[in-house]
């Protein structure tokens, strides 16, 4: 038997699914539904079925349905905002709790943050100074006032704006010096990136201050001592923690 030609098993699927319109039509489905069910254009949906009338019956099924669609909607937003209420709720709780730090805690958490977002040496490329770069100015005043902890100033660091060449990198450095009190004049020229047209990042708006390098200038021996901090943090013998229960402050 011959095979099918193209144009046939289109003509097959397109009679298969204008069947289906018709069915749906006597259900009491409107044509962008149809459309919608169907994957087709509401165009196409509309030149099979628009001959076809649409009862009252089938109408007052259509308009219950959409009224059912509109309180299963206002539902869901009730539940999503008292959601993000209870979640806000937690994170104030959670925030309380915090506190403000002692020395001993802000230097485990500083040693951390770095480990995870710092630059590290590797036994091919040894480097001991340490920078950070990150685009969050929480975590970048965190590190700084984890530096100030070992006994530096904030005005001894090293400041670079990392930046793309569509975005203003004085402004953005300057926005970046007021956020760390620190002074503009001290920062350094600013690394900037290509720009690219078809870009997926998503903060690319007037909000958009790239990132801040911040360098830390003689910290070798920093350096090895976080490192050292960290593997204690890491090692068997550390305690395994524990999650808090709700409503336990520690």
């Amino acid at each position: 038997m011959a095979d099918q030609t193209p144009s046939s098993r289109t003509g097959g699927r397109d009679a298969g699914l204008k069947e289906a319109a018709g069915r749906l039509r006597d259900e009491g489905r409107t044509v962008n539904e149809i459309a919608d069910r169907l994957g087709i254009a509401k165009s196409t949906a509309y030149r099979w079925v628009g001959h076809l009338p649409l009862d009252t019956s089938a109408e007052v099924a259509v308009q219950r349905r959409r009224v059912a669609a509109g309180r299963r909607a206002t539902r869901w937003a009730e539940r999503r905002t008292q959601r993000e209420d209870a979640e806000r709720e937690a994170q104030h709780r959670a925030a309380e709790w915090v506190g403000t730090l002692a020395r001993r805690e802000l230097l485990l958490v500083g040693a951390v943050l770095y480990w995870c977002e710092g630059t590290k040496s590797k036994p091919a490329n040894p480097r001991y100074d340490l920078t950070f770069t990150n685009s969050d100015v929480r975590l970048v005043e965190l590190f700084v006032r984890f530096v100030e902890a070992t006994g530096r100033s904030r005005r001894q660091l090293r400041y670079r704006v990392a930046i793309h060449e569509s975005a203003d990198a004085e402004a953005a450095g300057r926005w970046w010096a007021g956020q760390l009190g620190v002074e503009f004049a001290s920062f350094q020229r600013p690394t900037v990136k290509r720009h690219n047209p078809t870009t997926k990042r998503i903060n690319v708006g007037a909000d958009y201050r790239g990132c801040l390098v911040v360098r830390v200038p003689r910290s070798r021996e920093l350096y090895v001592w976080m490192a050292g901090v960290v593997k204690g943090l890491l090692s068997g013998d550390a305690p395994t923690p524990r999650l808090l229960e709700v409503g336990e402050t520690g």
